[in-house]
């Protein structure tokens, strides 16, 4: 970059696509990557977000953006929790106000919001393979741009991104890949190849110990100085020696790195020779997570997805008091209250031990506690291997990272028929992350498996006596509960044990019989006192199981011929599906079936509980269809 550069442009706001970056001086991106920061840091403050991973890569986005020409050179950011500079600087600036609220922008990269968003992203590690499939799909149209995939260490501990690494290096095939190394992924990274890329070349006794061996060889008498020329040469190689590159090159990439990734010319400098070159490439940058924001700095796991908070001290700005402890908590707590009764309770996360609340249990149970990473895969098999020696795994994840295993939920669980209990946070709608992170799946492609068990509790104390009954079950046991506060019951000191398939009828009444599971019970209840109202007598029924379902469902339906079922799940296979086959099973052909759920479609981003509302999940909405239908204005049977 030469020294007469003009720095015609400094702010953000000339900034509408990253054509005009180009031509700026060192000096003119620093200000605007600080801008930037500034920027995000203020817009997540009012609508939360994913703070630390996006303030850590602001100068490696402003670099690629500066040196590549995007979107006909395609840059993929793995997860996209790291997008917000990117989606700054290329032509969202003026709706980023809007990030993660209902109508606006995605916090994640979507194809259908930019041409700039090469891939649709939301769950880690599909960076390499998806930009080796659009490297490859490129070469065979003899396109002859870049594919630049850019991947955090934590989502590089994940098999699959091994896997694409394996075959870009067979094929020799054109990609580019950018290693993000803040030694982070959501919570601190584990496992051994974190703690291999984590070795920085700019650590003390590195340098020392270099600077001491230049000296040695200076020292050299008539032969020092020809012998350090012959050191700089191979200089790359002796790096090489200390660092990941001989990972990397065993995967046949050429290896680049480590460059301080906060270093606009180190990394424009890096991309430009980089972007010349043929095959496989690794480029390996150093990051701070939370960089430039000092609580993100201090607590990048606080702070990699937070809600609003004050700027000026990091506080979160809490809003309405939380009625009750969330779902999240009150695992947590059992979960270590468990841990002191029974000895053989073993407790496994993939990377996320403070959003599925096992971090108390950690540190009371450090032997009975594993952090796999980014592995949710291997983390089912990993359970499935101890319970077959006489512990009791419990699997804490995600219902929408559970979908990662689902392979080997059914070929190493379920087929052995091993004690496996999964913990499935996030159930139904989690709000803002929008559709990569809902959960509206499980039900369905959990119920139909063999020797599965799969329960969803009304409030949070049936979850602990979920929970306690699932390591008590000779099987695998799914408990599937929501991001949510609970209701707010009284907590039972005690455990006891729930009847496997025994739902509970909470209200009696002629006219119709709501069913309802999960997070769906309580609204339905409430409905059902509207419904009073208006002088429809609807009983509801807590049905606790998805599978097996309590055959008296099928004996209250005929009782009243009108069935109501309420799920936040989709509706096509899912827990109003089961209640159909049941009374199809029973012969009941009679009686009448009303199913509301989720659509057919992938549920948008937005507050959960407008989402609800949106969907009719909501007090008002099962009353509002309860009562159409019942008066005969809504659809037909099996709607």
């Amino acid at each position: 970059m030469s020294e007469n550069q003009t720095e015609t442009i400094k702010r953000l706001k000339d900034i509408d696509s990253p054509a005009d970056l180009k031509g700026l001086s060192i000096k003119a991106l620093e200000e605007l990557a600080q801008e930037i920061r500034r920027t995000i840091i203020e817009t997540v403050s009012r609508t939360g977000g994913h703070l630390a991973p996006s303030l850590g890569v602001v100068e490696l986005t402003l670099a690629l953006h500066y040196v590549f020409d995007a979107p006909r050179d395609k840059i993929i950011w793995d997860v996209g929790h790291q997008s917000y500079a990117h989606k700054l600087i290329t032509g969202r600036r003026e709706r980023f106000h809007t990030l993660r609220t209902l109508g606006g922008i995605s916090g994640f990269p979507k194809r259908a919001e930019s041409p700039y968003d090469t891939f649709d992203t939301g769950h880690s590690s599909t960076s390499i393979s998806a930009g080796l499939g659009i490297a490859t799909a490129l070469k065979v149209h003899g396109d002859r741009h870049k594919v630049v995939a850019v991947i955090g260490d934590g989502s590089m501990t994940a098999g699959m991104a091994f896997e694409g690494l394996n075959q870009a290096g067979h094929t020799e095939s054109d990609l580019i890949v950018v290693l993000n190394d803040n030694d982070m992924s959501i919570s601190p990274n584990v496992g051994a190849i974190s703690s291999f890329l984590s070795r920085k070349m700019t650590g003390r006794r590195f340098v020392g110990m270099k600077k001491d061996l230049e000296n040695f060889i200076r020292s050299l008498p008539g032969v020092g100085e020809s012998v350090m020329n012959l050191v700089r040469k191979s200089e790359d190689s002796f790096m090489t020696f200390f660092t990941p590159g001989m990972l990397f090159e065993a995967f046949k990439f050429k290896y680049i790195g480590p460059i301080n990734g906060h270093r606009l010319d180190r990394l424009i400098e890096a991309f430009e020779n980089t972007k010349h070159l043929e095959g496989p490439v690794l480029v390996h940058a150093l990051t701070v997570k939370g960089k430039g924001y000092g609580p993100a700095e201090k607590d990048p796991c606080h702070y990699h997805g937070v809600g609003c908070f004050e700027i000026a001290t990091g506080t979160l700005l809490s809003g309405a008091a939380k009625p009750a402890p969330t779902y999240t908590e009150i695992f947590g707590r059992t979960m270590t209250e468990l841990g002191a009764r029974e000895e053989q309770l073993f407790a496994i996360t993939a990377a996320m031990p403070e959003g599925t609340g096992l971090v108390e249990f950690a540190e009371k149970y450090p032997a009975r506690f594993m952090d796999v990473g980014i592995a949710e895969q291997h983390a089912v098999t990993f359970a499935a291997g101890l319970s077959t020696e006489g512990l009791r795994p419990v699997v804490a994840i995600y219902s929408t990272f559970l979908q990662r295993a689902y392979d080997q939920i059914i070929h190493d669980v379920c087929l052995p028929n091993l004690p496996v209990v999964f913990a499935i946070d996030r159930g139904g709608l989690v709000g803002e992350d929008g559709p990569t992170h809902h959960g509206l799946f499980d039900l369905g492609y959990l119920r139909m498996l063999p020797n599965m068990t799969v329960m969803a509790p009304k409030d949070e104390n049936e979850l602990r006596h979920m929970l306690y009954t699932a390591l008590k079950h000779a099987g695998p046991v799914a408990v599937r509960y929501p991001r949510a506060a609970g209701t707010g019951v009284t907590i039972e000191e005690d455990f006891r044990l729930i009847e496997i398939g025994r739902g509970e009828l909470l209200r009696e009444g002629g006219d119709l019989l709501i069913v309802a599971v999960g997070s769906m019970v309580a609204p339905s209840v409430a409905a059902a006192e509207l419904l009073q109202e208006k002088g429809i007598a609807a009983g509801v029924f807590n049905a606790r199981f998805v599978k097996p379902l309590d055959g008296r469902i099928a004996d209250l339906a005929e009782t009243c011929g009108h069935v109501l079922v309420v799920e936040e799940n989709v509706r096509y296979g899912g827990f109003g599906s089961a209640v159909l086959e049941l009374l199809n099973d029973k012969g009941l052909y009679a009686v009448r079936v009303k199913r509301i759920g989720l659509p057919d479609r992938f549920i948008e981003h937005g507050p959960a509980a407008v989402l609800r509302e949106r969907c009719g999940l909501s007090v008002k909405g099962i009353a509002a269809e309860a009562l159409a239908w019942r008066m005969g204005k809504g659809e037909p049977t099996g709607g």
